[in-house]
């Protein structure tokens, strides 16, 4: 059986990322939110546009105030006001200075800016009480970006800050990967739709809500292929299908060792290569990983069946391999936090055992707190509302209120 960190090693090596050729598209702005960037972008302006103005203030020549003092201030004329958006008109000459707004263009001549709170104004004189330093104040063009170097490099994610440089280098358009497309459908004869009448012995098919809202937060395609009944010809069946139209398939239950569990079985008559059938993680242990003998070579994740297992076997295995799918450059793996147990928190220490609950903020450190009731893998109520995960390795079976525990937190890139 894989320790936790093979089994995720083996699963990146498998995955190769979306083609930069082959698998992109071009978007609006708009709608570029959350996409993976494909293609390095520059621009052809520099940034800012030109000198300008960090502060409102007067625009001066350093020569003319440096030994300037609130016992003998430098008296300069107003020549101009420059607020933002003006061009300025007249060049700043030896004992002048011109009224600046921050963002304005600096004027010609100028190379200081000096704020108002350093000066008093008499009708059109400035009176400097402080000697400025030598460009203070002033943000020189290009000196943010220059012009025609890469702006952003392919392989990140386009958030909010992104968004804003692409829009300041007046990117309308770029090119983006296209979404991974995941496959979902769910196994078992006691599995039934949340629109039927539950009979005795039958459950309502949760999961393939769950992974759905997973595989879309991890900004991915789903495509639900439904409940599938524990039959070999059927299961064949939807499986081919999924690897045709997929970029990775996903199903739960079936991989066990049950009379009914019939997943390896099914992959091994498709010729699919199997390369992880069990992990050592509660929940979860029973995990199986496969790829196929065909040009796109989806990656197959069939996960356990119980609630709690799946959601946590998507968050440990599936969701870094959906980013490194995706065209993200790097740090695909699962990133841990170190914080304060709030809780006693127990394992047999046979597993990698992970434990749900919360993060809260105390005095300034995150301290987790233990979701109450029984961590079942079958419990999937106690789940809500939980945002991390707390880690016990193999051989730890104790951890103490108030002692260092690692977790991962939930719902973050």
């Amino acid at each position: 059986m894989l320790s936790v960190s093979d089994a995720q090693a083996i699963i990146l090596n498998l995955v190769q990322p979306l083609d930069e050729q082959r698998d992109t598209e071009v978007v609006d702005l708009f709608t570029s939110d959350s996409r993976i960037l494909a293609t390095p972008v520059t621009s052809p302006l520099d940034f800012p546009h030109w000198d300008n103005s960090a502060m409102d203030g007067y625009a001066v020549r350093y020569e003319d105030v440096q030994h300037s003092s609130a016992e003998q201030p430098a008296v300069l004329e107003i020549v101009e006001e420059i607020p933002a958006g003006y061009q300025p008109k007249s060049p700043i000459q030896p004992g002048q200075a011109a009224r600046i707004f921050t963002g304005a263009v600096m004027p010609v001549g100028a190379d200081t800016v000096v704020m108002q709170e350093r000066t008093r104004r008499e009708e059109n004189r400035v009176f400097i009480l402080d000697a400025p330093k030598p460009q203070e104040f002033v943000r020189h063009k290009a000196s943010f970006y220059e012009a025609g170097t890469q702006l952003l490099p392919a392989g990140i994610k386009l958030n909010a800050p992104e968004i804003a440089v692409l829009a300041v280098a007046q990117c309308q358009q770029l090119s983006v990967y296209r979404r991974p497309r995941v496959a979902i459908f769910s196994t078992g004869d006691e599995l039934v739709p949340i629109d039927k009448l539950l009979q005795p012995g039958q459950i309502v098919d949760s999961n393939q809500y769950a992974i759905a809202a997973l595989v879309k937060q991890s900004g991915a395609e789903p495509l639900i292929l439904g409940i599938v009944k524990d039959d070999p010809v059927a299961l064949e069946k939807v499986i081919a299908h999924a690897v045709a139209i997929a970029d990775i398939v996903i199903s739960s239950g079936g991989v066990s060792v049950g009379d009914y569990d019939y997943i390896d079985k099914v992959l091994e008559s498709l010729k699919a290569k199997i390369h992880i059938r069990a992990v050592q993680i509660k929940p979860g242990k029973p995990l199986t990983v496969a790829t196929f003998p065909t040009q796109n070579s989806p990656l197959y994740f069939g996960l356990p069946g119980n609630p709690a297992a799946v959601l946590v076997t998507f968050w440990r295995f599936v969701l870094p391999a959906i980013k490194k799918l995706s065209g993200i450059t790097g740090g695909w793996e699962a990133v841990f936090l170190k914080v304060r147990s709030h809780d006693e928190l127990r394992s047999d220490g046979k597993n990698e055992t992970y434990l749900w609950g919360k993060l809260h903020l105390i005095d300034g450190v995150y301290e987790f707190y233990k979701a109450g009731g029984s961590h079942s893998s079958g419990n999937l109520i106690n789940l809500a509302q939980t945002n991390a995960l707390a880690v016990l390795p193999v051989g730890k079976t104790l951890i103490y209120p108030q002692e260092e525990v690692q977790v991962l937190q939930l719902g973050k890139d």
